[in-house]
């Protein structure tokens, strides 16, 4: 019993050390790096910030679906 719970203790501190030499970044770095992304980076999905997408930019515009076949009536 006393071996199991050493064993538990030693992997919680291996996971502390981890976290201690995990590289972190101060919020005000991230946020302004997450800005300088966004308002330089074109998103067909906001097309009030960005404009229209012509159809062969957009990567969500689905083709048709009669382009090249025939229908029968």
């Amino acid at each position: 019993m006393a071996e199991l719970k050493l064993h538990r203790i030693n992997q919680h501190i291996a996971r502390l050390r981890d976290d201690v030499v995990r590289p972190r970044a101060r919020v005000s770095e991230a946020s302004s790096s997450l800005i300088r992304y966004m308002k330089t980076t074109k998103d067909p999905l906001l097309p009030s910030l960005w404009g229209t997408v012509a159809k062969e930019e957009d990567p969500f515009h689905q083709p048709d679906a009669n382009k090249g076949c025939c229908i029968v009536s």
